[in-house]
Formats: structure tokens, sequence, C-alpha cells
């Protein structure tokens, strides 16, 4: 599956670049030779902008340095009231 195509190249096979994006591959689209433009899927531009605002949350990064510190215990779902 190609993942860079050239301006030029991007205007006869636009449908196929679409599809890559869209299968979850950053497509790369240049112009002589240099990246100008990345395209990627509705999905994960979610998930990049999913991202980023956790990683805005203060209480996320504190729990997220715990975790990585290995200071959160975790218990069996099963433990879990209903």
């Amino acid at each position: 599956m190609k993942d860079t195509y050239s301006v030029k190249d991007l205007q006869r096979e636009t449908a196929a670049a679409i599809r890559t994006a869209e299968s979850g591959t950053l497509v790369t689209v240049t112009r002589h030779d240099r990246p100008v433009v990345h395209v990627i899927s509705a999905a994960r531009l979610g998930g990049l902008l999913e991202s980023m605002e956790l990683l805005a949350d203060d209480k996320f990064k504190t729990q997220l340095k715990r975790l990585r510190a290995g200071k959160v215990k975790f218990q069996p779902a099963t433990t879990l009231a209903d």
C-alpha cells in the first residue's frame, strides 16, 4: 500500500490515498520530495485529539505518573460491587 504521494500523484490517485488513510496509515504528500501535507483518518485524528485532551488534564497526568512508577494497584473486576 503506497503511503507517500507527490502532489501530482495525489491529483491522479486521490481515492487510493484516501483509502490508505482510512485504513489507519499516515499518508504523506510531497512537493519537490519534501513533505508538505499529511492525511490521516477521522478516527486517528479523534484519537490524537483525545490524547491531547487527556495530557492537558493535571489529574490524568498525576495518575499516569503514578501508574508508570508502579504505584497504582489494580483489582480484578470480579471484586467490584454490583
